[in-house]
């Protein structure tokens, strides 16, 4: 037999093996509109890595707007992410940089038609983080969509703002912006639909995601946005982030931003002179310092985003798409924790009379009135559920009002008590329950981790990937076998063998909040 009728035979002999209702593979071999790329098959998926969707943002690019990336001839290998955007401390171990606009892009490995594209945007405070972080196999493929995780330029590269700087403050949510471009543009290649495009993040990426929806420049470029641990009215009173620190939110106007620029600039001995010049002159290494001053400074009052998002949303001035939106149930403890992990004096039966002073002022009588330390089995426990109630839980639900008014809207609240301790805190006196990020492993495997270890988990983290991936194809997440999600402002709570619409607007005493001026 000839070597070329011996292939038609193999060939032949597979596809007779192949189940009738096996999809047929998809290459892994595609074209992107910069150029050819080659992915790697893992398990049932397909994954193609470290994919350019902007131009490196380096040198005299740096504080620019994005712009596509150059093409590229022959076949790029997308078989490893690129670097994570600068972040950290300075140092040979440092793997980030600020070539780092990469998107990673995970499908399954069939083919199945026009599937939905579901868009990542990391959480890390604007500070930290990664798409590479979070790996998408069990969402691509249980749920049946191309999944983008996203880089976007991060702390002083990503935010910082200047007078007369171009894109001020704004350059990672431009980034974040020019990533959906991408997928609208790029989408077909990898199986999905351009014309159902979701965007979901958590945390800062939640932030940005509510944020887009009131971003004119953002218009027709999503059709969908899950919004996790990240509303627009989100507030956290002073001490609310950590003990001592100001009051703040995850937008600033751009005035300020420029200010926080200029004093940034002096910082690095740059004042008087070109103060655009000379810190695009800097090291990454001696810019890395100051990006903490930079951490939620995602500006407002620019061309990409004219209103503040908070205002904007409750004058109904949003992208009417449907929305998902909530946070997990006890959001602070990890913020909390690891506080009295740094310092165990900071947050005491002693210091809980002061932390609510300087947090809410006069109101803080009547918040200590409904949040006795009697109730409580510790300080940090008190201290962790008021910071839930007042910052996290009822912005989500003000935000899910606000939007339910002239949208779709689902809201849910993670509530599994047990679920894995992603943020590695072990502080006996506050258990983190369902803690801020504690909801991730349940779509995502971290680091490409498996973190559920029972059934009970998995279970629970079948039916939460069957909930945003059914929302990602048609804008409603229910689906067979779960229970019914039903729209509005009631919270579907997610947890292990208990997945119910709660009262959470009592349960977080809102109304109580709806009163205290901060």
């Amino acid at each position: 037999m000839s070597t070329a009728l011996a292939a038609v035979s193999v060939a032949g002999a597979l596809m007779a093996c192949r189940s009738p209702h096996e999809p047929a593979r998809a290459p892994l071999t595609v074209r992107v509109d910069s150029g050819s790329v080659r992915g790697i098959a893992k398990g049932r998926s397909r994954q193609f890595l470290g994919i350019p969707y902007a131009a490196p943002p380096t040198g005299a690019r740096r504080w620019t707007l994005p712009r596509e990336p150059a093409p590229w001839r022959g076949v790029r290998d997308a078989g490893r992410p690129g670097k994570d955007c600068a972040q950290g401390s300075p140092g040979p171990e440092n793997p980030s940089g600020e070539d780092c606009l990469y998107v990673n892009v995970t499908t399954p490995r069939g083919r199945h038609g026009a599937l939905p594209v579901m868009v990542w945007w990391h959480g890390g405070g604007f500070t930290q983080g990664s798409g590479k972080d979070y790996d998408a196999v069990r969402l691509a493929t249980e749920g049946k969509a191309v999944v983008i995780t996203v880089n976007y330029r991060l702390g002083i590269f990503g935010y910082l703002g200047l007078p007369g700087l171009k894109g001020s403050g704004d350059f990672g949510f431009a980034d974040q912006i020019a990533a959906l471009r991408w997928a609208r543009r790029n989408a077909s290649a990898f199986g999905g639909d351009p014309r159902n495009i979701t965007v979901f993040g958590q945390s800062a990426g939640a932030m940005s995601a509510c944020a887009l929806l009131t971003s004119p420049a953002a218009r027709g470029h999503f059709d969908k946005a899950i919004i996790s641990s990240g509303a627009c009215g989100l507030r956290w009173p002073a001490g609310g982030l950590f003990p001592g620190a100001p009051a703040d939110r995850p937008y600033v106007p751009v005035a300020q931003g420029r200010e926080d620029g200029l004093a940034a600039a002096r910082e690095l001995e740059c004042a008087g002179t070109d103060a655009l010049a000379c810190p695009r002159g800097k090291t990454t290494a001696e810019l890395l310092p100051h990006s903490p001053s930079f951490a939620d400074h995602l500006a407002y009052g620019t061309g990409l985003l004219p209103r503040d998002p908070a205002a904007a949303l409750r004058a109904g001035a949003f992208t009417r798409v449907p929305v998902i939106i909530g946070g997990t149930r006890d959001e602070a403890r990890s913020f909390v924790a690891g506080a009295i992990r740094y310092d165990p004096k900071l947050i005491t039966a002693e210091t809980y009379p002061r932390l609510l002073e300087e947090a809410f002022g006069p109101a803080a009588g009547r918040v200590a009135a409904r949040y006795p330390l009697s109730r409580y089995p510790s300080a940090g426990l008190a201290w962790a559920t008021v910071l839930t109630d007042a910052s996290w839980a009822c912005s989500a639900l003000a935000g899910a009002r606000d939007l339910a008014a002239r949208t779709t809207v689902y809201s849910y609240e993670f509530a599994d008590e047990n679920a894995p301790n992603v943020n590695g805190l072990h502080v006996p006196d506050v258990p983190q329950g369902a803690a801020h990020a504690t909801d991730l492993p349940y779509l995502f495997d971290l680091g490409g981790r498996d973190l559920l270890v029972n059934r009970e988990r998995k279970g629970l983290a079948r039916t939460m990937v069957g909930y945003w991936s059914a929302f990602a194809r048609s804008g409603d997440p229910n689906h067979r076998g779960a229970p019914r999600w039903r729209p509005g402002t009631a919270p579907l709570s997610l947890a292990p063998g208990a997945i119910r619409t709660v009262d959470a607007r009592a349960e977080h005493g809102c109304g109580f909040w709806e009163t205290v001026a901060r």
